[in-house]
């Protein structure tokens, strides 16, 4: 849905919002993660940034929250984009938002049970290699996860390929411009589970003791004047921008990626 600067209705809350530069998310800080976003084309261009909100939010409120977080002042201040490889800030003033709600509802790995047992990987879990026009080096596990007529893409449904999970797992696989691929998909499944589990926020019910998520996620998208400004100005599946909100604590996570080609230091 996108929503206007100038849409606010006569009730709407207005958010404020200030960055929170001790919640250093830990897979940003894990030295085999960052290892692995350099062999994945991704380092350097993948960010996630912390800021708390002073009102209660509510996911009906999701696409006013989220034209507030753009056009607040301490958000532009701390908040860059990728372009021709280097890090700018929002030049000019945002003026519209596209908000996706994401499904995130998993607190399992169990989601990626299927590709254990259908054709996808060896027993040794190694990924099995296949043929494509396009790209030389190819695989079963990519072409599940990309290619609608694959003979493997109905394993998932259409409502688990929108959980963040699943698209998490996916935007590791697919990678930046010059990715080299895994050979096994352990490396893939255990990336994707750190980055879920410190963006996300659970709670346990006292009486069943089940667990679940209470984080709102929403895929965003912001326009300035000229157009599309951020994640970028392109669309490209591999770039992209989730905010993922936690109402109890009030603290909003900007999840960030910039397709291209990541950096080779660490």
């Amino acid at each position: 849905m996108n929503i206007m600067a100038g849409d606010k209705c006569e009730f709407e809350e207005t958010f404020s919002f200030s960055p929170v530069p001790s919640k250093k998310l830990p897979f940003l800080q894990d030295r085999e993660t960052l290892e692995l976003f350099m062999k994945w084309s991704m380092l350097g261009r993948i960010s996630a940034q912390a800021y708390s909100f002073d009102q209660c939010f509510y996911p009906y409120s999701s696409d006013n929250f989220a034209l507030c977080f753009f056009r607040d002042p301490n958000v532009v201040s701390s908040l860059g984009k990728m372009e021709a490889g280097a890090w700018v800030p929002l030049d000019k003033p945002v003026v519209s938002v596209a908000v996706e709600p994401v499904p995130c509802t998993k607190v399992s790995m169990a989601l990626f049970d299927p590709i254990y047992s259908c054709g996808i990987l060896r027993p040794s879990g190694h990924i099995v290699k296949c043929f494509h026009d396009v790209y030389p080096d190819y695989d079963e596990l990519r072409q599940m996860l990309q290619e609608e007529d694959s003979e493997q893409y109905c394993l998932f449904g259409r409502e688990e390929r929108a959980e963040l999970l699943f698209r998490l797992f996916k935007h590791l696989c697919v990678g930046g411009e010059l990715c080299q691929y895994e050979d096994t998909v352990n490396p893939y499944i255990s990336t994707t589970k750190k980055i879920y589990k410190d963006l996300i926020s659970v709670q346990k019910d006292p009486e069943t003791k089940k667990i679940s998520v209470v984080s709102t996620v929403l895929k965003v998208c912001a326009y300035n004047e000229s157009g599309r400004c951020y994640p970028g100005r392109q669309e490209e599946d591999q770039t992209f921008a989730y905010l993922i909100v936690d109402p109890f604590k009030r603290h909003v996570t900007l999840f960030y990626h910039s397709y291209g080609v990541g950096t080779f230091t660490l």
